[in-house]
C-alpha cells in the first residue's frame, strides 16, 4: 500500500523558501512577490521545476508564465519569460540582455524597486500572455479548398 505524500502548495512552498532565506533576499522576494500579485488578482503562484538537484522555484502566471523569482548568493532575480517582447521605458532589465525571448531584473541588496514600473512590466506581460492565448482560442478561417460544396 502506498503512502500518501503530502504536497505543499505552491503559495505555502514560497513562504517556506522567503522564511529559509531569512535576509535581504526573503524580505525582497517577499516584496517582489507582494507588487506581483497586488497588481493582478489573477495572477497564480506556482512551484515549479523541483527535482533531487534542485528544490524548485517561484513562478507567477496569468494565461503563460508571467516571471520567475530565483534567489542567489548576491540577487534576487526575476526573469520574465517573454521580456525581450516587453517594453522597458524605466530600464529595469539589467540582465539576460543578450537573449531573444527572455529579460531578467537582478535585485541587489540595499537597492530600491521602482513599484510603478514593475507593475507596469507585469501588466505588460499579462496583456502579451492574454493576446496570444486569445490568438491562440481562436479558430482557423477555412480555406477555399477545404470548404465542402453543397
Amino acid at each position: 500500500m502506498k503512502k500518501a505524500v503530502a504536497v505543499k502548495s505552491a503559495s505555502a512552498s514560497i513562504d517556506a523558501k522567503i522564511g529559509e532565506l531569512g535576509d535581504w533576499r526573503g524580505k525582497t522576494l517577499a516584496k517582489v512577490r507582494a507588487i506581483i500579485v497586488k497588481t493582478d488578482p489573477e495572477i497564480v503562484e506556482e512551484w515549479k521545476w523541483a527535482k533531487a538537484t534542485s528544490p524548485g522555484v517561484p513562478v507567477w502566471s496569468r494565461g503563460g508564465i508571467i516571471c520567475t523569482g530565483e534567489t542567489y548568493k548576491s540577487a534576487v532575480k526575476l526573469t520574465f519569460a517573454k521580456g525581450a517582447s516587453l517594453d522597458d521605458p524605466a530600464g529595469l532589465f539589467n540582465s539576460s540582455l543578450e537573449g531573444n525571448v527572455r529579460r531578467a531584473i537582478d535585485i541587489h541588496e540595499g537597492e530600491k524597486i521602482n513599484e510603478a514600473a514593475l507593475k507596469a512590466l507585469i501588466r505588460a506581460a499579462v496583456a502579451l500572455n492574454l493576446e496570444g492565448q486569445a490568438r491562440r482560442s481562436k479558430p482557423k478561417p477555412r480555406s477555399a479548398s477545404s470548404r465542402r460544396a453543397d
